[in-house]
């Protein structure tokens, strides 16, 4: 049997030529732009600055944005931005789409919610790879219980006054701009508001978070506010209405870390093959012992059932029907499936596996910040039990 990256992905029926050109497309720039660095990133720690300006002209950070805004949105669907994930996962650098796509967060609450004027002073420059913006929700008192967050906005006069801090923000020592969740009212959800902050205001710093276990070329930072005031224009929606601007993103966001789960679970098992294949021991080649072919078809089964539900719900969202307890459910899963991939992947490679430069060790490193950012597991199966009314 021949397996390669693509036949280890089930058929789907909802992809047509434009889907698999762009894929082609995609593979190619990526082929050119990435893979032949993705080492040297991953060990120095960032990403170059000029591979956004290159992206833009390509048209991958314009994906699916308004065409007034300089993004390519007429005939773009959900399926392609999973063909976008599914590449990006492809080439191991984990920590390339939390940099290079952080817009992908923190630019729709202003695309959704901002005014013109805000609108046209941010998505331009930020599609264009010139600007970038970044998503600053969690803070150090908490992370995934947005409605509690801490960060201080009081309003005086045409401003407002923010003080308080956020981390783990991807993107967060590139940004230009942050869409910064801020409490404006009393407790809990209904006092929660959004506000797009300017990095350059006064009294902003910021400081990274560079030793981490995995998404080592990820820019990661902790952003401190210290009084920065910020124009009372730079509200998104209304007061008290910041949970559903920051909810709005939940989806899409946790979407995209399933089909990048399921496809790097793919990259393990692609690599665990090869390996198997051509590795002989005791005299067999490894592909030949019993146990070592049981741990690919389990890998392979968990992969399966990821990409059945992934083609499920993604079809649901297109038809605005998806539940959000099942989207995080789905999150529990891949990052599962992805954890179970790499540690079999892992135990078939054996010390090889364990050298870095190579995509299942890299994978590996980065299963626990897919597990717990955009929800923790345990936040997901709460969320899903709260959202079926038990």
């Amino acid at each position: 049997m021949s397996l390669s990256f693509d036949s280890a992905r089930l058929y789907n029926p909802h992809l047509n030529e434009t889907h698999e050109a762009w894929r082609e497309q995609l593979r190619r720039f990526l082929e050119r732009e990435v893979v032949p660095h993705v080492d040297e990133w991953d060990e120095q720690g960032f990403v170059p600055d000029a591979l956004w300006p290159r992206a833009a002209e390509f048209g991958l950070l314009g994906l699916g944005y308004p065409e007034a805004y300089g993004g390519t949105s007429a005939g773009i669907d959900l399926w392609h931005q999973n063909i976008l994930s599914e590449e990006l996962a492809r080439t191991s650098l984990g920590g390339l789409p939390s940099t290079l796509l952080s817009h992908g967060i923190g630019l729709p609450p202003v695309l959704g919610f901002g005014s013109e004027a805000l609108k046209q002073e941010v998505i331009p420059p930020v599609l264009a790879g010139d600007k970038r913006i970044a998503l600053a929700i969690t803070e150090p008192s908490g992370g995934s219980d947005v409605a509690n967050l801490q960060t201080r906005a009081v309003r005086d006069g045409d401003s407002y006054v923010v003080s308080g801090s956020k981390t783990f923000i991807s993107g967060g020592m590139g940004a230009d701009w942050f869409t910064t969740g801020v409490r404006t009212g009393g407790d809990g959800a209904a006092g929660v508001s959004v506000l797009v902050i300017p990095a350059a205001a006064e009294g902003v710093s910021r400081t990274p978070l560079d030793k981490k276990q995995g998404w080592w070329c990820s820019d990661t930072a902790t952003i401190h506010f210290d009084s920065v005031r910020v124009p009372a224009d730079n509200l998104l929606a209304e007061e008290g209405h910041g949970f559903l601007v920051i909810a709005n993103n939940f989806n899409a966001e946790r979407m995209a870390m399933c089909v990048m789960m399921e496809a790097s679970a793919r990259v393990c098992l692609e690599e665990a093959v090869n390996w198997a294949r051509d590795r002989q021991t005791f005299g067999q080649r490894l592909a030949d012992h019993q146990v070592i072919r049981h741990k690919i078809a389990d890998m392979k089964q968990r992969i399966n059932a990821c990409q059945a539900c992934i083609q499920h719900l993604s079809l649901a969202m297109i038809e605005n029907r998806a539940n959000f307890g099942d989207i995080a459910l789905l999150k529990v899963q891949c990052s599962q499936t992805m954890e179970f991939c790499a540690r079999e992947a892992m135990q078939i490679l054996g010390g090889i596996g364990y050298i870095r430069g190579n995509k299942v060790e890299r994978i590996y490193r980065e299963v626990r910040v897919n597990a717990i950012g955009g929800g923790s597991e345990e936040i997901m199966r709460d969320l899903a039990t709260r959202q079926y009314q038990l």
